[in-house]
Parts: structure tokens; C-alpha cells; sequence
């Protein structure tokens, strides 16, 4: 890479190897954004919207929490879940599709009886 390189074992890095600054990193992505027509969101906004919507596509809290690196699932859970509602229905009703042996017939916001 030759004399001026410098090995900081980063991917992205300034033309030297030197670490780029997650500043210019966001500003960077901000004026893409601008050009490419969309509203402004930060980086870390990509990052709530992708847990999000891993998530609601039942994707497991476990599979989420180690693709944002969370050091726990609690937190993810804690961080996430609010975000949409829904999957927690989506969670109890197959729960009580479950236990109450109605897996066939349980479909997302159907009310399931729990008399028969």
C-alpha cells in the first residue's frame, strides 16, 4: 500500500488508512441522500428502521439482538418492540394459537376463542 499506509484494520478508511470520522461518514451519507432525492435520515436511523423491520417480519428478538451487536436481547427487546405494537400481537396470538391448539386456524388479528 506503501510508506505513508497506515494499518488501522478498519474497511473504510481515509486515502492514508487512517480512520474516516463518523461525522464526515454522516455527512457524507446525508448529502447522497440529498442527491438521490430522499428526505434527510441519519445512518442510525437505517439502523432502528432495519431492527424494526426484522422484527415485524418475525424475525427472533435473539437474531436481532446479535445483528445490532446489543449485548442483550432485554435491551433490544426493551429498545424495539414498542416500535411496533403489532409484533407483540402477532406473538400472543400465536402464543394462544399454541397452547390452545388452533395453529391451523389462527391467522394474524383473528380472535381466538378460548371456549369450546
Amino acid at each position: 500500500m506503501g510508506e505513508a499506509w497506515t494499518d488501522t484494520e478498519f474497511v473504510f478508511t481515509q486515502p492514508d488508512g487512517s480512520r474516516l470520522h463518523p461525522q464526515h461518514v454522516s455527512d457524507q451519507f446525508l448529502w447522497l441522500a440529498y442527491l438521490a432525492g430522499l428526505p434527510p435520515i441519519r445512518l442510525h436511523d437505517l439502523r432502528h428502521g432495519a431492527a424494526s423491520l426484522m422484527l415485524a417480519a418475525g424475525v427472533e428478538m435473539k437474531v436481532v439482538q446479535e445483528t445490532l451487536g446489543h449485548t442483550s436481547s432485554a435491551f433490544t427487546a426493551d429498545t424495539y418492540t414498542s416500535v411496533y405494537p403489532q409484533v407483540a400481537m402477532a406473538a400472543a396470538e400465536k402464543t394462544a394459537a399454541l397452547l390452545f391448539g388452533k395453529e391451523d386456524q389462527a391467522r394474524p388479528g383473528q380472535v381466538i376463542s378460548l371456549r369450546n
